[in-house]
């Protein structure tokens, strides 16, 4: 169960994926794969491709709070896409390389948690002012205040623009909840990614389930 403060703007979509190994033990996805371009052809509503309106819809979200979204604290959509249009998107596992291309192609952020190494409650809300996590393996943090972020038992863990290092995916991975930070100034994307994103997995032998949301 993932409980959300009350926000004006937020469009969450969460759900849980179990996957049929440990993601380090499952077999590389070409079509995932060839679904890290901003070229590639992906089954997707060709008006809900990313464009100015929705980078701008997803900035707004996130600067509700008082985060700065830009620079280095973009949200990650707009990451991938630079990398993207550079060559610089590489595969990372099953889990992440679903998770970046319904990103990269519809242009909402999207967090991934192994949930086995978050500890409930879960929630989403504000981060306050001074919070803060390491979200890479080389220690670096991102300063949270003013940001939509989840949290578990131990504080934030991940948000739209970078995941903490503590709750991410890995070689042993096999359960994982995902939470699409979708926007109310752009209804129905969130839940028309969502479903794309599931059937994705469901391609690599992913069950998926509904993490019921409570207001």
């Amino acid at each position: 169960m993932l409980t959300i403060s009350a926000h004006p703007l937020l469009d969450a979509i969460a759900f849980v994926t179990s996957f049929p190994a440990p993601l380090g033990d499952l077999p590389a996805s070409e079509a995932l794969r060839g679904l890290l371009s901003d070229k590639a052809s992906a089954p997707f509503r060709p008006e809900f491709r990313p464009d100015d309106g929705v980078r701008s819809a997803v900035r707004d979200l996130l600067r509700h709070g008082g985060y700065k979204p830009t620079g280095r604290g973009k949200p990650a959509s707009e990451y991938l896409l630079r990398a993207a249009e550079s060559g610089a998107l590489s595969p990372i596992n099953a889990a992440v390389d679903a998770c970046n291309a319904v990103s990269l192609h519809t242009g909402l952020p999207i967090s991934v948690i192994d949930l086995d190494r978050a500890k409930p409650p879960l929630h989403v809300g504000v981060a306050p002012a001074g919070a803060r996590y390491v979200f890479n393996a080389s220690g670096q943090e991102i300063d949270l205040a003013g940001l939509l972020c989840v949290f578990d038992a131990e504080g934030p863990c991940a948000n739209a623009v970078k995941d903490a290092q503590r709750t991410k995916t890995h070689a042993g991975t096999t359960r994982t909840l995902s939470v699409l930070w979708g926007s109310r100034a752009l209804p129905g994307r969130a839940a028309e990614a969502a479903a794309w994103y599931r059937e994705l997995l469901a391609g690599i032998g992913a069950t998926t389930s509904d993490a019921p949301i409570v207001a």
